[in-house]
């Protein structure tokens, strides 16, 4: 899968208009300088034969050098994919989180204010642009408000923590830097809020048509003839074989709001690999472009790996075929 995604990337990357180098080299370079650079490159080599040097390269672990930054694309991927990762698993945290607890209510009251409440919320989750909500956040919370920084990762006065994972909020936190945390989860509450709207209402949506499903089971009849508990029935028994759809939603959740913090993180000036995503393309960078694509097409088979591996947690069918 990720051969065919690197020949996908390739292919799309270099049929766009624009030559890399002239871009490289500046508006004051003359023709020598664009030349020299563009054999230095490679760029002037026939498209297969690129490819397979890319190729070469990628199986060394070489991702390639960018024209814009002069830096390896495995060493600035290493830099700004922390704080992308951080910022997609606390929206998948906050949608998982409100989203499911929000579906099970709404299928156990069904019809009433709380279901039609949650209706609303999953309509308006899916049919908000990130971009025009992130924009009306920033205008009502952090402008008129000011309850929260417009954007950016810290405070312009705040130094970060020694890394140690490299990623701000754990380095914070074990460094024992509570205000560098404070900081920096402020400045993560309005992208965070963005980016999970559009998960959250999915999950809610998912979550609750399978409760629905799975209350009109018999032996969910069967569990409250005996006398057990509501809570009890809704939360160990329905909502658990509920949530193997759910899983698939989150998993695939997951790989849209990687590729949703494209805009995210341009709107908030998000210092991830979305962000130095645009940068590139504006730029022309294939390199960093094909390291993006890459790195995210790896993160969306993983998190869909464990997701897979997380069915069998909840449904010992699936651990055990034989078993009925």
């Amino acid at each position: 899968m990720l051969f065919g995604l690197s020949c996908l990337t390739f292919a799309i990357s270099h049929v766009v208009p624009g030559d890399p180098a002239r871009l490289a080299a500046g508006p004051d370079a003359n023709q020598a300088m664009v030349d020299t650079l563009r054999a230095k490159y490679g760029l002037d080599r026939p498209l297969p034969v690129q490819f397979a040097r890319y190729l070469r390269g990628l199986a060394a672990g070489d991702l390639g050098e960018s024209l814009r930054s002069r830096n390896a694309v495995a060493a600035d991927l290493a830099q700004y994919f922390p704080n992308t990762f951080e910022l997609v698993t606390l929206a998948l945290l906050l949608a998982v989180a409100v989203g499911v607890p929000l579906g099970m209510l709404a299928a156990v009251h069904r019809d009433t204010w709380i279901d039609q409440g949650a209706r609303v919320l999953s309509v308006s989750g899916v049919a908000l642009p990130a971009f025009w909500l992130g924009l009306m956040l920033q205008l009502l919370i952090a402008l008129h408000l000011g309850w929260l920084p417009l954007g950016g990762r810290l405070g312009l006065t705040a130094t970060p923590p020694a890394p140690i994972t490299h990623l701000l909020l754990v380095d914070a936190l074990l460094r024992g830097e509570w205000r560098t945390m404070a900081d920096a989860l402020a400045h993560a509450a309005l992208p965070v809020v963005t980016l999970s709207l559009p998960a959250l209402a999915s999950i809610m949506r998912v979550n609750r048509a399978e409760m629905l499903e799975t209350l009109q089971q018999d032996y969910i009849k069967t569990a409250r003839a005996q006398g057990f508990s509501g809570f009890r029935i809704v939360c160990r028994y329905a909502l658990r074989n509920a949530m193997i759809p759910t899983l698939a939603m989150i998993g695939l959740r997951y790989g849209w709001m990687l590729g949703s913090t494209i805009l995210v993180e341009t709107v908030f000036d998000w210092p991830g690999i979305g962000l130095y995503a645009v940068n590139a393309a504006v730029s022309s960078d294939f390199a960093p472009i094909m390291g993006v694509t890459l790195l995210l097409g790896l993160n969306f088979m993983l998190a869909n790996l464990l997701v897979d591996l997380a069915y069998g947690w909840l449904d010992p069918r699936i651990r055990r075929p034989g078993l009925t």
